[in-house]
């Protein structure tokens, strides 16, 4: 099964500042069918305007992990942590028992994020932060981890998260096929953050979505350049 989410037919909201649309029911936007997917619970897709963000806020029992597509976020939260994490990177916080975080954006053009919430496997954990580079020469043609939990995972470079799941990204040039198998009981959430693709034979444009669920495998073809991110958790 697959579930196909044009961008036009996401949910969202002009702040001025910040433009955001909604993947899954969020704020003001709520639509009982698109609540979650497996224990992905939210895909926002934000620009931030130059000298403005997030100001600080709480969050608890959440894996909250930050891709940026253009520009950098900064990030700031009352254990200490302070990082700068810049476009094809990651950051992810752990909010676990409880942690007031704020996410600027200090450059001086519009900064384009994709932010993923995952619901954790154990709650009341100890917070964590953590930014890192990842060089897209790495995921040319095939997924590359860039946070993960699952068991079979560990060592592997991948920023770490309190849930059995992954966030993982793939660069594909016009033409390329790649081949993703999905394991019984998983489910997949994959986003076009540029280019367009086909997706077990449907077609996404940039920052459409696709939800991939009891397939045994996910075949992405890139119709232009494309630069592809995914989530992959538990089914229930």
């Amino acid at each position: 099964m697959i579930d196909v989410r044009p961008f036009a037919s996401l949910g969202g909201a002009n702040h001025g500042w910040l433009k955001a649309k909604h993947h899954f029911s969020f704020a003001n936007y709520n639509d009982p069918k698109r609540m979650s997917w497996g224990r992905l619970r939210v895909w926002n897709d934000d620009e931030i305007a130059p000298g403005t963000g997030f100001d600080a806020h709480p969050h608890r029992d959440m894996e909250i992990i930050t891709y940026v597509r253009e520009g950098a976020i900064t990030h700031r939260d009352n254990l200490g942590n302070e990082g700068r994490t810049a476009a094809g990177d990651v950051q992810i916080m752990s909010a676990g028992s409880g942690v007031v975080h704020a996410e600027y954006n200090l450059e001086p053009d519009v900064t384009k994020i994709f932010q993923i919430w995952i619901t954790p496997d154990v709650r009341g954990a100890k917070p964590n932060w953590g930014a890192k580079e990842f060089p897209k020469v790495a995921r040319d043609a095939g997924f590359e981890v860039l946070a993960s939990g699952r068991p079979g995972d560990a060592g592997s470079g991948a920023l770490p998260i309190n849930v059995n799941g992954a966030v993982l990204a793939a660069t594909l040039a016009k033409g390329q096929t790649l081949t993703q198998a999905l394991e019984p009981g998983r489910a997949a959430y994959l986003v076009v953050a540029k280019g367009a693709a086909t997706v077990n034979g449907a077609s996404l444009a940039t920052r459409d979505g696709a939800g991939i669920v009891d397939e045994p495998a996910i075949q992405i073809t890139a119709e232009e350049d494309a630069e592809l991110v995914m989530v992959e958790v538990a089914k229930e």
